[in-house]
């Protein structure tokens, strides 16, 4: 796939979605900014120039307001980044399973369903899911959000199988612990639960990736960019932290 696309990056205000914002303008894309914080997503915009940018306020949560929010928006390029990430136990879960449906399922799918016609009708387009570790397997406490991300998984890699053939091309981006606003989160509720340092609560999560370290949003960033050029209808990648592994892809 060729420059000079328009990207439209969900959660695009912090963490993750800055670095891939960054990533496609630097390349000379038009970026489309969505977060639910218009303030925030207008001060990112003026720190990348204001030049072939611009800003959508749409909160994924309210799936009528997706639509029309996209509509007359040509986007070439989906990248689905935004989500949530709450831990809890098990059988104390209640409306978290809802909420991170919610937000890491649902809002890429009708994401998705606003912008693949379009895509279909000027003949090919690319869908980024910024997935996680979890959709790759399980961890304690966090079933909610694995589940949703298992469900993102199944349904990017069905959606190629159907739609490939017409020019659409998927990848699935499965990043460990990521050094990024959502990590810090997870820190502070580590500090609180058991009262170790920042810096321990850190290096605790860190050490729970395989290569020991936190992945760099730039990382993820620049795999989603180059994977552009692949021909095939879904690669999916796991990021551990130094490594990115390609762990398959369906064919063109």
């Amino acid at each position: 796939m060729s420059h000079q696309k328009t990207v439209c990056i969900t959660g695009a205000s912090g963490g993750i979605g800055q670095a891939l914002a960054r990533e496609f303008h630097g390349r000379g894309n038009h970026v489309i900014l969505v977060g639910r914080n218009l303030e925030k997503l207008k001060a990112f915009q003026d720190s990348l120039g204001g030049e072939r940018t611009s800003c959508l306020e749409l909160d994924l949560t309210q799936p009528d307001a997706i639509e029309p929010a996209l509509a007359g928006q040509a986007v070439d390029v989906l990248v689905n980044n935004a989500g949530v990430a709450i831990s809890s136990p098990l059988l104390k879960g209640g409306d978290l399973y809802r909420k991170h449906l919610d937000v890491n399922f649902h809002g890429p799918r009708l994401m998705i369903e606003a912008v693949l016609p379009g895509m279909i009708e000027r003949g090919g387009g690319a869908i980024i899911q910024i997935a996680s570790s979890a959709a790759l397997e399980g961890y304690a406490y966090t079933s909610a959000y694995a589940a949703s991300k298992h469900a993102l998984l199944g349904y990017t890699r069905s959606a190629a199988l159907e739609v490939g053939k017409k020019g659409i091309r998927f990848q699935t981006i499965c990043p460990h612990f990521v050094d990024s606003p959502m990590t810090d989160e997870s820190v502070a509720r580590i500090q609180e639960t058991t009262g170790i340092s920042e810096e321990d609560a850190r290096e605790r999560l860190a050490s729970m990736n395989p290569d020991g370290q936190l992945v760099d949003p730039k990382q993820i960033a620049t795999v989603a960019a180059d994977g552009l050029q692949s021909q095939s209808a879904h690669v999916l990648w796991e990021l551990t932290g130094r490594r990115v592994t390609e762990l398959g892809s369906t064919g063109s």
